[in-house]
């Protein structure tokens, strides 16, 4: 018997007039990496709804977060192992985290870890795939180089999918670009796979890739070996508004006009919307660019001098910052990359790196999301989590011709940090051994990740999507992590 979608989680379609004007967007310059930007003033049309809604934050530390020098630091153990950085206590008692994370130890009340997360792999690909998606086996045809259509279906795809739509909003963003790694490969896991390429996550390509970069540009870029660096071609423009590449002002003149002002724009769409049509994706686009509002709302570039100093000005943290301004506006799952070409992957120079590059825009940013959350009444109803595609190794070592150490792939065991959506504030999920190299205590595994996620979103255990050939698929395939709430 063919199971049938549950009662409202139906994915609404829109009407054929506004369609039409979002595929005029298209037209008009603009990417559809625009649209949550544009939808963002819905939210004061359905505030009530809003207040009711759960959210979730993914952070995604591309490249693997080691445990080690993070949150489950080993003081007492061998030199080899337990690396340069000591551990400092935090406002809960008998937790202790990194001398370099001073922000989260004062905000610990805040947020939980799970110290025992495991799976089988140590491959950057399939490991991306397993804490994207969920799954802790990779899927039949599997191609670590590229994403098929027969991939699970990652969770943002999910949330998307299954998720309450609110305020006309897409349910699901990823930002501030897709996940690739210098080779030109497109890492698996991120999109909607098997669920269907009519499902995958919005785009809010903020940031261009640059296939040598690293870091929080312009104030924490680097390169893994060279130290410092901050390529010029790299800008952070959320929205960004610029004409594409391959559509000159003069090409935009002969289509329609120089726009010279916004009351023009609208009437171009207006106009559009009795004779074209256009595809999926732009049909989910609103035509709300004749307000002028929506540009100073999400230019976080340009965010007030305190905003600015507390989040960082730098790709993390005007990237949580814009992730923050999604959830308010009523987007459910935003999944934020923090680091483009597995940025966290510290094979060599792991410590300088960690300390001068990685640790201090993430404290600051993540702490300055904490806070805003917290402060305006949305932390109880979003869940935020953080964690990579893996931990590192327990011992250090140095690749060959390098100078300074690091440490390898490690999916034996990971630190997951988790706040917000009715977590206990310093709470500690399970432990790994002595020398933190697997889990010791209380193992869980993606798919408890993600059970915890769908579960923050409101989404009931019996949930299924289905894919294009209507055959259902049940999403939990695991418990949420038991003892966070």
């Amino acid at each position: 018997m063919t199971q049938q979608p549950l009662p409202g989680l139906q994915h609404p379609l829109c009407t054929r007039r506004t369609a039409i004007q979002a595929g005029a967007i298209g037209l008009l310059g603009l990417g559809i990496n625009h649209v949550a930007a544009l939808r963002a003033l819905a939210a004061s049309r359905g505030k009530n709804e809003a207040a009711q809604a759960r959210a979730v934050i993914y952070i995604f530390l591309s490249g693997g977060l080691s445990q080690l020098e993070s949150f489950d630091l080993k003081p007492n153990a061998p030199t080899a192992i337990r690396g340069d950085f000591k551990p400092i206590a935090t406002r809960s008692p008998g937790i202790q985290i990194c001398e370099h994370l001073p922000r989260l130890a004062e905000r610990s009340r805040l947020w939980a870890l799970c110290r025992s997360l495991t799976h089988p792999t140590n491959d950057h690909s399939a490991g991306h795939l397993m804490m994207l998606t969920g799954r802790s086996a990779v899927p039949p045809g599997f191609d670590p180089e590229k994403p098929r259509a027969t991939d699970w279906p990652s969770i943002a795809a999910v949330a998307g999918y299954l998720s309450r739509r609110r305020n006309n909003l897409p349910p699901a963003v990823i930002l501030p670009e897709p996940l690739v790694h210098r080779t030109g490969r497109t890492i698996p896991g991120q999109f909607a796979g098997a669920l269907g390429g009519r499902w995958d996550p919005w785009l809010v390509q903020a940031s261009p890739y640059n296939p040598v970069s690293y870091g929080a540009f312009p104030e924490y870029g680097f390169h893994h070996e060279r130290g410092a660096e901050n390529p010029s071609s790299l800008i952070f423009q959320a929205p960004n508004l610029s004409l594409p590449h391959d559509l000159t002002r003069g090409r935009l003149d002969n289509r329609v006009g120089l726009l010279s002002s916004i009351e023009h724009q609208q009437r171009e769409l207006e106009r559009l919307a009795g004779i074209e049509s256009f595809d999926h994706h732009r049909q989910q686009a609103i035509s709300l660019l004749a307000d002028p509002r929506v540009r100073r709302a999400f230019d976080v570039v340009h965010a007030d001098e305190r905003t600015q100093e507390r989040y960082g000005r730098n790709a993390f943290g005007w990237s949580l910052l814009m992730a923050r301004r999604l959830v308010e506006a009523g987007v459910n799952l935003v999944q934020v990359n923090l680091g483009n070409n597995e940025t966290w992957d510290t094979h060599q120079a792991m410590f300088p790196n960690l300390k001068q590059f990685l640790f201090p825009p993430t404290d600051r940013a993540v702490s300055a999301l904490l806070d805003d959350l917290k402060a305006s009444g949305l932390l109880d109803r979003t869940l935020v989590v953080m964690a990579g595609e893996f931990g590192r190794t327990p011992r250090i070592s140095t690749l060959p011709g390098v100078k300074l150490p690091g440490r390898d792939h490690w999916g034996a065991v990971q630190t997951v940090f988790l706040a917000g959506g009715g977590v206990r504030g310093g709470t500690v999920i399970g432990s790994s051994d002595k020398n933190g190299g697997f889990p010791a205590a209380d193992p869980q595994m993606p798919e408890n990740l993600a059970a915890t996620i769908y579960h923050a979103l409101g989404i009931p255990s019996i949930a299924a999507w289905h894919d294009p050939a209507d055959r259902p698929h049940f999403i939990y395939h695991g418990e949420p992590i038991r003892g966070l709430t």
